[in-house]
């Protein structure tokens, strides 16, 4: 079911491994290659959140609202709760007529440190507005007013939008529904998916129009992949791999984290690809090295590229006196055909 993929190494000794499974997949939805069991069932979390999307962008939703690349990527979002993020989230909500109040999300701390300690040093509490979901949150609510459906209880798992959001999920990943569902960090549904059926939802995205879909759906994927390259800001934030990594590409490689240890990657281009990582235990340490190995081996970053995303690659690791004594590395030879 799990493979290793990464370890921590001591003094050049293997301490501890990271298992988990990744598949890769070609826009036309042709399994490339995988590590570990491509068909294992994963539940995505936030690496839904370009896909749970597509009703506002179905339902005319840039247009009425007069949305731009950063308040599209920012509805696809994880972020890190600065105030760019938690204003603009504000001023989505404001478009469609809704306080703040209207968000269910919940509110924690800044998922960024420097942000968490910019908020605590003007004596604030967080508020649903910092939360990492808050542009996923506003974007539902723009789709329940663009579409004329019921807003207090947008959440509900048989809320039109939700159940419309699981429909075009399944469509864009090439499995048939209903797709299985539990809730979320944020409280909104969460989609279980095969973990190839996942990457094949990201390959979509890299290139809607290889994938088979209807054009209207195609074409909402294709202007949320542009806006989730355009503001990668918007998407995770400063010193966030995600944002280094969409940056670093030039928009060429579109990623977007889960919890749990999950990862999808959209590649862009020419050479176009989707893939969906899962680590096991659920832990994040491992996954940005392994992200990487994976689009190293497929050949898909150049040196530069590499070279600008090095402290994500073979993270150090150091004692309390700051001496070098290990780093994460990978662990993993790809079956590339």
């Amino acid at each position: 079911m799990f493979v290793p993929l990464a370890r921590l190494t001591r003094g050049g000794l293997a301490e501890s491994w990271h298992l988990g499974a990744a598949a890769v997949v070609a826009p036309g939805g042709r399994l490339l290659t995988a590590l570990g069991e491509p068909d294992l069932e994963i539940v995505l979390r936030s690496a839904a959140k370009p896909f749970q999307a597509l009703p506002l962008l179905l339902a005319g939703g840039e247009a009425a609202f007069a949305l731009d690349d950063a308040d599209l990527a920012l509805v696809c979002a994880s972020h890190s709760g600065g105030d760019e993020h938690a204003d603009r989230a504000r001023a989505l909500l404001a478009r469609g007529g809704f306080a703040p109040e209207a968000l269910q999300c919940g509110a924690h701390p800044p998922l960024g440190a420097p942000e968490a300690a910019a908020l605590a040093s003007r004596g604030e509490a967080p508020t649903p507005l910092h939360n990492n979901c808050s542009g996923k949150h506003a974007g539902m609510l723009l789709a329940c007013r663009r579409l004329d459906l019921p807003a207090a209880s947008y959440l509900e798992g048989e809320h039109p939008l939700q159940r419309r959001i699981g429909e075009l999920l399944a469509a864009v990943a090439g499995v048939s529904g209903p797709l299985r569902h539990g809730v979320d960090g944020c409280s909104a549904p969460t989609w279980q998916l095969p973990l190839a059926a996942g990457a094949r939802a990201y390959a979509a995205l890299a290139d809607p129009m290889a994938a088979g879909l209807p054009g209207e759906i195609a074409a909402a994927l294709s202007r949320i992949g542009k806006a989730m390259a355009a503001a990668p800001r918007m998407v995770a934030g400063e010193g966030r791999f995600t944002t280094a990594l969409i940056a670093a590409t030039g928009g060429r490689v579109v990623g977007k984290e889960g919890a749990e240890g999950v990862y999808g990657v959209a590649v862009r281009g020419p050479v176009a690809l989707g893939l969906l990582l899962k680590i096991a235990d659920g832990g994040e340490r491992a996954r940005d090295t392994v992200v990487l190995e994976l689009l190293r081996q497929l050949g898909l970053l150049s040196a530069a590229e590499m070279a600008e995303l090095a402290p994500y690659y073979r993270p150090e690791q150091r004692n309390h006196r700051g001496l070098l004594v290990g780093e994460i590395e990978p662990d993993f030879e790809l079956d590339i055909p």
